[in-house]
């Protein structure tokens, strides 16, 4: 290993291990052969996926009803009893949350620490998307409901106790933190993961996020104007760009310090050199969508906390859900910060196309692509 200069000031973060669900991937590796390889996850959903999610038959015959998404594969599987829980808990228990866990598990295995023994603090960082599943599926069964209580129901289907849960289950006691923050979640959970890191509130983190919205596959209703796309493609950073297919997806990292990484023998991935995190107030380009000059700030700080020149980037992995406003928005961003002259020029990427937008988790998967 070549030598690596390592200050008392060093604020250099490392990922030594992830691990995630992605629609077509339930393995990093095979995200990775199916995103050099492979199809678009984004799929024909059939007339029996259709039949188990309850779609009613008008629905599904309606001309702007589109039978595509981006599911993950048996989401609904998961071994309660080596998490301690009850058939009932399990049961009552969103599937964003069961397999946040999961994959909390699974990501100090990668990174090679047994999970529940993991020397020092470890702190939990992530976010979750809306309990569509609770609504659907633990609200609507009386024949659940009657078997438990309020409290139960909120600790397996609320965002806040999403990370609790892991900390208690897998004995960690670093700092807990749920984070909201719409499809910047994931990353903006690694953000607060570094500076806890830098802070030494911790001495490893998991951080990551969730998004399930429905355990069987479904597709969904096209209305005009919204950001969806009308023939569930998505053609992100594209002329022909026209909206976007909601996928299903979990993703987590392990974080920690550079210096401590090399100390202890961690296989290092990648480095973190900074982050940034702002928001548009009033300004934002619409209430789902942020504004060029917001948007071009915190590339700009991000670099600048990194201590990176714009010239020295020669790949981006950029958010572009595939929407003329979103995607127009982030180039122009782009375009602000980056300069015009270039030796070599500068790639851009979107997970996108090949597994839709993944809400939540969206940069997370972003993440370990560019990884």
């Amino acid at each position: 290993m070549n030598e690596v200069d390592m200050s008392e000031d060093d604020t250099r973060i490392a990922i030594v291990g992830m691990t995630g669900r992605f629609p077509g991937a339930g393995t990093v590796e095979r995200l990775w052969r199916n995103l050099t390889t492979g199809p678009s996850a984004i799929r024909e959903i059939t007339d029996e996926e259709l039949a188990a999610a309850r779609v009613p038959p008008a629905l599904a015959a309606n001309p702007q009803y589109v039978r595509r998404g981006a599911p993950l594969d048996d989401p609904g599987l998961f071994d309660a009893s080596f998490f301690g829980f009850s058939a009932r808990e399990a049961e009552a228990t969103d599937p964003q949350h069961r397999l946040f866990l999961e994959c909390c598990w699974e990501a100090l295995e990668t990174a090679g620490y047994q999970p529940n023994r993991v020397p020092g603090r470890v702190g939990v960082f992530g976010g979750v998307g809306h309990s569509f599943y609770g609504l659907r599926h633990v609200l609507a069964s009386p024949e659940v409901m009657d078997t438990i209580t309020r409290g139960q129901y909120a600790m397996g289907t609320a965002p806040d106790s999403l990370c609790m849960v892991v900390s208690y289950r897998l004995g960690l006691d670093g700092p807990v933190f749920s984070v909201q923050s719409s499809c910047s979640t994931s990353l903006v959970a690694v953000h607060v993961a570094v500076q806890s890191l830098l802070t030494q509130e911790c001495d490893t983190a998991l951080a990551g996020a969730s998004r399930i919205e429905e355990p069987v596959p479904e597709g969904y209703l096209f209305e005009e104007g919204s950001l969806t796309s009308p023939d569930g493609i998505v053609r992100s950073l594209d002329a022909d760009a026209n909206g976007t297919v909601l996928g299903n997806g979990v993703g987590v990292v392990v974080l920690k310090r550079l210096a401590d990484a090399l100390a202890d023998g961690d296989h290092v991935h990648a480095v973190i050199l900074g982050s940034a995190v702002n928001n548009d107030g009033s300004a934002r380009a619409g209430l789902v969508a942020p504004s060029v000059e917001g948007q071009a700030t915190v590339i700009s700080d991000a670099m600048s906390v990194a201590g990176v020149d714009p010239g020295e980037i020669d790949y981006v992995e950029c958010h572009a859900p595939g929407t003329r406003l979103g995607d127009s928005v982030e180039l122009a961003a782009l375009d602000r910060v980056f300069p015009a002259a270039r030796d070599t020029p500068c790639v851009l990427s979107s997970t996108k196309p090949d597994l839709g937008h993944l809400d939540r988790a969206s940069g997370m998967a972003g993440l370990i692509k560019a990884t």
